[in-house]
């Protein structure tokens, strides 16, 4: 059995969208061999040492996010990418508390999974990495030494959010406002995500 932090309980307190979902999930959760931490402003859920999973809401449905999900077998096709430029995360959604209990069973498989993976020490592996640098991204670290130093200096991760985001915008402009704002965050060593 899992242990709670009452920390999270104070969080599920406060009114919020589907928070009855969120208390089905926790509970579902909690009894099974996790930890449970608050992170990123979140429930997450720890064993072995390792982040597993994360719950929380979108404006649509509770969700259960498992940090290397890409390595969860998961022959009933529940799982889903977080959007297009995911390459390990994958989340199961929730939109009643009926839905979570005809999913149980599929759900604890995974979250035993998900533990018995970080258990073995199983590493998603990502290759390199598939995504372009944008053009005012590498006139600006060609421009800037200081930049180009902290860039060099982030995580692969942290440097992949940026290019995502950067690329985002359609319009250059855009794109060089976006590059400006993110100076002070990467100086910092910081991701885009990052507080």
């Amino acid at each position: 059995m899992g242990t709670g932090d009452p920390r999270i309980e104070r969080y599920l307190a406060k009114d919020r969208p589907w928070q009855d979902e969120m208390i089905a999930l926790r509970g579902l959760l909690l009894s099974e061999d996790l930890e449970e931490t608050l992170k990123w402003r979140s429930p997450c859920y720890r064993a072995h040492g390792a982040n597993v999973l994360m719950m929380d809401c979108l404006k649509e449905a509770a969700f259960i996010s498992f940090f290397k999900g890409v390595l969860l077998d998961d022959p009933e096709g529940r799982l889903e990418m977080p959007g297009p430029n995911s390459r390990s995360a994958r989340y199961l959604k929730f939109t009643s508390v009926e839905e979570i209990g005809k999913a149980e069973e599929a759900i604890r498989g995974l979250v035993r999974l998900a533990i018995q993976n970080e258990k073995e020490g199983r590493k998603v592996a990502l290759g390199s990495d598939d995504l372009d640098l944008p053009e005012e991204l590498i006139s600006a670290l060609e421009e800037d030494p200081e930049l180009a130093g902290a860039w060099d200096g982030l995580t692969p991760g942290r440097r992949r959010g940026w290019v995502v985001h950067v690329s985002g915008a359609k319009q250059a402009k855009t794109r060089l406002s976006r590059i400006e704002k993110a100076r002070p965050q990467i100086l910092a060593g910081k991701g885009m995500h990052d507080r």
